[in-house]
């Protein structure tokens, strides 16, 4: 055993005696701060129940007017909202504008060819949008002070495309600052808090989107991610969320905008309550780029082969997977084994756990426009060092994880020498994973080493967006499931990770566990009228 190891062994048995001792110390506290929380109130109408296909395909048939379900989300999210501040702007007149539109034109003898099934498939049906995207006439701050009065003048593509598709936009959700943080809040629009106890928080950056889906107060939404920022929030809130293959979703008309190399790790996406969604969503978000991905192809499960491994090998900084979490992908495991008939093979990826590094190295040396200078609105770079200080005080206009970020960027290029070694056992990490899964694998991992923290704590644990962040660096699809409820209450959830372009195959392994009852949304408080 040569002393690097020695010296690993050690550090690693140093920071898990550590951790015994200050998570439970650490949990305590915050639940002294922050209390036991509460639910929302229960959904009451049957309507906000519902996947957005089966919206769909009731508005068309006139089953129910896309007026009558425009107001009953509106509805549920006016009972919400004050309790989770999920929403950060509305279009409620015009959203029953645009829904009253659709009822006459589909009460009409004679429906033109461009509002048809297969060209407009979503017609009628609601759609919330992350703040970060351009939706026309609505905020586009990414919730930055000096943006707070930015309107967007036109819809970003991924919105244009679902507004063609007949959907119908009609709330915006809230981020983190500039979405680079896990927990959504910032100094426009406060903080999001969780449906299933308003003591946790609901992950970032698209933390209010996946929030109000949860709540039954959307049914299907956009989202975007560079690091976990569709799938941790999906998780936290225990919905779906996938990120989709590179480029395959038009990642414009989002600020901060991806540039140079941070391209490569960005991904815009849907998210939602019900996994016959995704695919639809997916094809529609995408346009023409769909047909690369072959989403209408049947996936045979048993002609998979399919992997599970249940934490990362054991990274210094991050925390150990809660033994609820895995129990909950073993859950999974013996589903495909015992009622699929699919064998899954235990895994050990040796440089997974490197995941954080590596994905900090990928991003620093990207090049581009910095995060300093994203806080800066692109006109000046701002001093994080100064904003510390003057945070200090209570005098900055922005968080604190933006602040400390800001201060980490500053000296990166010192660590360009440890950047590109990082990079290239990063190259070795995707040869690895490629041989692995090859054209015909599946790959079952954490989403997030804990269920849902109280507020502010994932200071105290920052670095455990790795087993997100990962797959950016891979630039891999994978699909957020949602894995039920904790003893706590709180949602569980799982990573299906597949080969690029393979997305349909991840979608179809998360559509198969939702069939048997051992994935899906479960609503935090359910109780539904007879009427």
């Amino acid at each position: 055993m040569n002393a690097v190891v020695i010296i690993e062994n050690i550090l690693y048995a140093v920071f898990t005696i550590t951790g015994l001792v200050l998570s439970p110390l650490t949990e305590l506290i915050f639940r002294f701060i922050y209390g036991k929380g509460e639910k929302i109130c229960p959904i009451k109408d049957e309507l906000l129940l519902e996947s957005a296909t089966s919206l769909a395909n009731k508005i068309r048939t006139r089953k129910v007017t896309a007026e009558h379900v425009m107001q009953v989300f509106i509805e549920r999210v006016k009972e919400v909202n004050p309790k989770v501040n999920a929403v950060v702007a509305n279009r409620y007149e015009e959203a029953l504008k645009d829904a009253k539109q659709v009822d006459s034109l589909l009460d009409n003898s004679s429906i033109p060819e461009e509002f048809s099934q297969e060209k407009c498939p979503f017609l009628g049906v609601p759609l919330s949008v992350k703040e970060a995207f351009a939706t026309k006439d609505m905020p586009h701050t990414s919730g930055l002070i000096s943006r707070q009065y930015r309107i967007a003048d036109h819809d970003s593509p991924c919105v244009a495309n679902l507004r063609k598709a007949g959907f119908i936009p009609f709330v915006s959700t809230n981020i983190s600052e500039l979405c680079m943080w896990y927990e959504s809040a910032n100094h426009v629009y406060g903080r999001t808090k969780n449906a299933y106890n308003t003591s946790r928080i609901v992950g970032g950056s698209s933390g209010g989107e996946g929030c109000i889906l949860s709540t039954g107060g959307s049914v299907a939404g956009v989202g975007s991610d560079i690091g976990g920022s569709i799938r941790m929030p999906a998780f936290f809130n225990g919905v779906y969320g996938h990120r989709p293959s590179k480029g395959i979703v038009c990642n414009d008309g989002q600020y901060p905008p991806a540039t140079k190399g941070q391209i490569e790790l960005l991904s815009t996406g849907p998210m939602c309550r019900y996994s016959e969604d995704l695919i639809p969503l997916l094809k529609t978000m995408a346009g023409k780029n769909a047909d690369k991905l072959k989403l209408d192809q049947k996936v045979d499960l048993k002609k998979l082969r399919i992997f599970t491994m249940e934490d990362d090998g054991g990274s210094l900084l991050i925390s150990k997977v809660d033994p609820e979490l895995k129990e909950a992908q073993r859950k999974a495991v013996r589903y495909l084994e015992n009622i699929v008939g699919v064998k899954v093979t235990p895994v050990k990826i040796h440089r997974m756990k490197y995941g954080f590094d590596m994905w900090c190295a990928k991003i620093a040396l990207a090049g581009g426009t910095s995060f300093s200078e994203f806080m800066g609105n692109e006109e000046y770079s701002v001093n994080g060092y100064l904003e510390a200080v003057k945070w200090i005080f209570g005098q900055s206009q922005h968080t604190l994880p933006a602040i400390l970020l800001s201060m980490i960027e500053k000296p990166s290029f010192l660590m360009e020498k440890n950047n590109n070694r990082l990079v290239g056992m990063l190259k070795k990490l995707e040869e690895d994973v490629q041989t692995l899964l090859g054209d015909d694998g599946i790959l079952l991992y954490p989403t997030h080493p804990r269920i849902a923290p109280y507020h502010n704590q994932p200071l105290f644990m920052p670095f455990n967006f790795a087993y997100t962040a990962v797959f950016n660096a891979l630039a891999l699809p994978v699909t957020q499931t949602p894995m039920g409820l904790s003893t706590d209450g709180l949602p569980m959830g799982i990573q299906i990770v597949g080969s690029a372009n393979m997305d349909r195959q991840t979608i179809a392994v998360a559509k198969e566990l939702e069939s048997g009852a051992i994935a899906g949304w479960v609503p935090p408080s359910l109780q539904i009228s007879s009427s």
